[in-house]
């Protein structure tokens, strides 16, 4: 029983790795990573290195193609109107379990978070976005008794790790997000748990209309098709 145990602890922590290698950009969208190579680079057996990248499927980051391996997932519109939708339902569902439930001290961490959160957005600290955001929203749900709908939230704040990264490189969205943030404190300290929940809905889908334009406009824009192309008898 010992070593299956420490293979999965292995597996858990190079998954930890390759995500934060995907997330700030040392993995680009559409690198192979090759088990061998990772093995090699881990000073480990391919066993946790494929573990690891099943793990990192099931979180979206990775595909698994035959013949070629794990690849990086390309950025997608459909992945982000898939996470958003669920996050949309989900979330406002747990908080309105969670926060009336709420002490001193779970306000005295939500500070805390928001105070990381700032100070990562002027020190323009990417590699802490993404994980001080997910870090702020599990904390409103920590008192949610359903913890199957709170692990799949984990997933989803996972897995949208990379696009919520990708919009916050905006200005404007970093202040957006550090006020919604407050604000959401601010509701949930006043015991005004249905704005709160509203509120929360409103917050997640604009953050989703703001990463379609983000996403949509640049990273996987279609290409202009040449003049000298004929139309499509579909179009």
């Amino acid at each position: 029983m010992k070593q299956p145990l420490k293979h999965r602890t292995l597996s858990a922590a190079i998954v930890d790795q390759l995500r934060q290698a995907i997330l700030d950009g040392t993995y680009p969208a559409g690198s192979q990573l090759r088990q061998d190579a990772l093995g090699e680079a881990y000073g480990v057996s391919r066993i946790p290195v494929r573990e690891a990248l099943f793990q990192l499927e099931a979180e979206g980051l990775v595909r698994i193609v035959p013949q070629k391996g794990a690849i990086v997932s390309e950025l997608s519109l459909d992945e982000i109107n898939d996470v958003f939708d669920l996050r949309r339902i989900l979330e406002p569902r747990l908080l309105a379990q969670s926060a009336p439930r709420f002490t001193g001290d779970d306000f005295e961490g939500l500070d805390d978070i928001h105070k990381q959160f700032e100070k990562a957005i002027k020190a323009r600290n990417v590699s802490e976005w993404g994980q001080l955001n997910a870090d702020f929203h599990m904390a409103l749900y920590v008192h949610a008794p359903q913890p199957r709908t709170r692990a799949i939230v984990l997933s989803l704040l996972q897995t949208s790790d990379r696009y919520t990264r990708l919009q916050l490189s905006n200005t404007k969205a970093m202040g957006t997000a550090e006020k919604e943030h407050a604000h959401l404190i601010a509701l949930c300290r006043a015991q005004k748990v249905e704005e709160a929940c509203r509120f929360l809905e409103r917050h997640i889908e604009a953050v989703r209309k703001d990463l379609l334009q983000v996403v949509g406009g640049s990273a996987i824009a279609p290409k202009p098709r040449r003049k000298s192309e004929p139309q499509s008898m579909n179009s």
